[in-house]
């Protein structure tokens, strides 16, 4: 029995599943504000073992006036709250009294169930895994972030239902609402919208530049619960951004029992005209310029389990959902379910979103120059750069794995090629000059491409990538051609959020290089702490972009994105830890820079660690100061829980730290089912 947000307690019982001692006679059941047998969310039983809808009731056993009887629900049955009412037949007269109450999920484990995943691990890692890891970064340096999901904390499961019934859907037709969550595909849609505030007053306000004061930055969120209790309690919740989203959906999803996990796509497309091409520009020195389409060093959603009844077998299986609001779908800022089947093989007339999500992992790239006359010329055309690395945590470990795989065939094959161009046909209803017309359209421009240079070149870090220290690569040029060759070199760094959009301009420099023939030579690029540090967003994202144009107008466009690293947090556990016996924490940083900082804090949170977020104020760090700090922790559930620590001051923003404890139960901890 879990307590949750209403005036009585509910049992949660998975569908599908048999229940026996609910009550003293269950002759009937009613789910949702407007009950109907023909909508079977109203039921009437007997005690012979029949039942409507595949729901049965069958008498166990009689004890005086008392009636143990067990109850079967149906695998396909409406999730959300029910009622449980008995007549009596006595002394002539009827009555009817309501006998209890309880809370219906879907049920994974049940083979019947539209959610039924038959691998053990998994179902352990997606539905009851509390705790889990979102990856950030980039492709070539993948980070990483632990989320705490906190989906059986006390409350969410009445605030996950809440999102239903706060719903445009319910509150258009509450009736047909509830009859429809029998459907995981119907309910993650819908959950999908809910999770972001766009149309319906949903949990999160999405902000991706600009000032955070007024609410939470995204970057200062280590989990789900305080979110869907703030919203819960007052609406609207600031700020998220991608991987924020996704967390607190996964939560919610996972908290109904729909298998989740996180997914994380590298160099992940946002094509906003539909042609699966990708346009990036840039000026002659490098600056880039906004065109609408753009590509983010990461983006999050999630994948969820079920069979897709709507599609056929084909598709069922992994579904793409995604709560960050881009672009509106049928109306409503929401995506999916995307059947991943359907994107790897290019079925873009599948319902729902299934171009768009093809785009973002499959997309084609154009990159253009753009000069101050409005023309522009075409510097690259690359098939295989969107969605280089696809990710999600490993099953039953802190691992990570790549399922690019299942979301295309090898980049540059046959196969990969053949389902690309079969999918600009069914986009484009067959024509031919879709593509040409899409990527043409709008300002003087040439689709011819610039003429490149003889010569190749690549951009590197080559000192530690860590806030605080200067930034030090190598820009290395060779000239291939058998002649002297001179390049205007012009190089732009700038902070970038992890969309790609340019925020801060740091550095932009321009010099001559003379290569003899087959020369190569390596010029180094430094940008100092002292010229960053004011610059950079909540992500540490700086961007280098070279712009390479020889004596004949020939120009070569060379980029490299990468992440500083905050300093670590070290977390130290002094004793084994045990329900309900309080135990300390040392939690040890330090301060990696040459100056002093201040408006130092701890935030430290954990699902069955900490009930409520612990925030420390800590004094003012020297410069290379090493500090340790104790916090005390009453751990409230046994198991394997995540401590979560965050550190911030008035120079260094959300350096984060973990730690897995293995929490001993009490001798009197009752055992309960998620």
């Amino acid at each position: 029995m879990e307590g949750v947000c209403t005036c009585t307690q509910r049992r949660r019982v998975r569908r599908g599943a048999q229940q026996s001692n609910v009550g003293h006679l269950l002759p009937s059941l009613c789910h949702g504000p407007r009950p109907s047998e023909q909508a079977n969310t109203k039921l009437v039983f007997s005690l012979d073992g029949s039942g409507n809808g595949s729901w049965s009731a069958t008498l166990q056993s009689t004890n005086g006036n008392t009636l143990n009887v067990l109850v079967g629900s149906s695998a396909r049955a409406s999730i959300g709250y029910y009622k449980l009412t008995a007549q009596v037949v006595s002394n002539g007269g009827n009555s009817t009294v309501t006998v209890g109450n309880f809370i219906l999920l879907f049920n994974p484990w049940c083979s019947g169930d539209d959610v039924y995943l038959g691998n053990g691990p998994e179902r352990s890692e997606y539905v009851l895994n509390d705790t889990g890891i979102i990856y950030q970064g980039t492709a070539r340096s993948i980070g990483s972030r632990h989320w705490d999901y906190g989906q059986f904390e006390s409350g969410i499961l009445s605030i996950c239902l809440a999102l239903l019934d706060r719903s445009i859907n319910c509150r258009r037709d509450p009736g047909s609402d509830a009859a429809r969550r029998n459907d995981p595909v119907y309910v993650s849609r819908v959950l999908s919208a809910m999770v972001n505030s766009n149309n319906d007053n949903g949990v999160l306000l999405g902000k991706w530049k600009g000032n955070f004061s007024d609410g939470v930055a995204p970057s200062n969120w280590n989990g789900s619960v305080a979110i869907l209790k703030r919203w819960y309690n007052s609406g609207p919740v600031k700020y998220g951004q991608c991987w924020v989203f996704a967390g607190v959906l996964c939560t919610v999803l996972r908290a109904l029992g729909i298998p989740t996990r996180t997914v994380t796509n590298f160099e992940s497309a946002h094509d906003t005209n539909r042609n699966l091409s990708i346009d990036e520009y840039v000026d002659p020195r490098g600056r880039t310029i906004d065109g609408g389409d753009s590509v983010w060093n990461f983006h999050v959603w999630n994948e969820c389990w079920f069979i897709r009844r709507d599609l056929g077998g084909y598709f069922n299986g992994w579904q793409v959902l995604d709560a960050t609001p881009q672009e509106p779908s049928e109306g409503i800022y929401c995506l999916g379910p995307t059947s991943v089947v359907a994107v790897r093989e290019g079925y873009l007339d599948r319902r729902y979103d299934v171009a768009f999500v093809f785009a973002e992992v499959n997309g084609d790239r154009t990159k253009w120059i753009r000069y101050n006359n409005g023309s522009r010329k075409k510097v690259s055309y690359d098939k295989s750069s969107i969605g280089q690395r696809t990710c999600t945590k490993a099953v039953g470990s802190q691992g990570r794995v790549e399922i690019t795989n299942t979301y295309k065939h090898p980049e540059n094959s046959p196969k990969e090629r053949e389902i690309y161009y079969n999918a600009l046909k069914r986009l484009s209803g067959g024509s031919p000059g879709f593509r040409a017309m899409s990527s043409s359209s709008g300002g003087r421009c040439s689709t011819e491409f610039v003429r490149k240079p003889e010569i190749s070149g690549t951009l590197s870090a080559t000192g530690d990538l860590e806030f605080g220290k200067d930034v030090t690569m190598a820009l290395n040029l060779r000239n291939e051609a058998s002649v002297n060759t001179v390049l205007e070199v012009n190089t732009n760094a700038s902070s970038i959020m992890y969309t790609g959009v340019s925020e801060n301009e740091i550095l932009n420099t321009s010099q001559s290089i003379a290569l003899g023939p087959n020369e190569e030579k390596t010029i180094p690029i430094r940008i100092p702490y002292s010229q960053y540090e004011k610059s950079l967003t909540d992500g540490n994202m700086i961007k280098v972009t070279t712009v390479c144009e020889d004596n004949q107008e020939g120009r070569m466009l060379i980029e490299r994105s990468f992440t500083l690293n905050n300093p670590p947090i070290v977390i130290e556990l002094n004793e084994q830890a045990k329900v309900d016996k309080p135990v300390t924490v040392d939690i040890i940083f330090a301060n990696p820079l040459n100056e002093d900082v201040s408006d130092c804090e701890l935030v430290v949170e954990g699902s069955g660690l900490v009930e409520d977020q612990i925030i420390t104020k800590v004094p003012s760090l020297k410069p290379k100061e090493r500090s340790k700090c104790q916090v005390t922790i009453t751990p409230y559930r046994s198991g394997i829980k995540q401590l979560m620590v965050d550190f911030s001051s008035d120079k260094i923003k959300n350096a984060k730290g973990y730690l897995l404890i293995d929490v001993a139960p009490d001798e009197s901890e009752e055992h309960q089912e998620p």
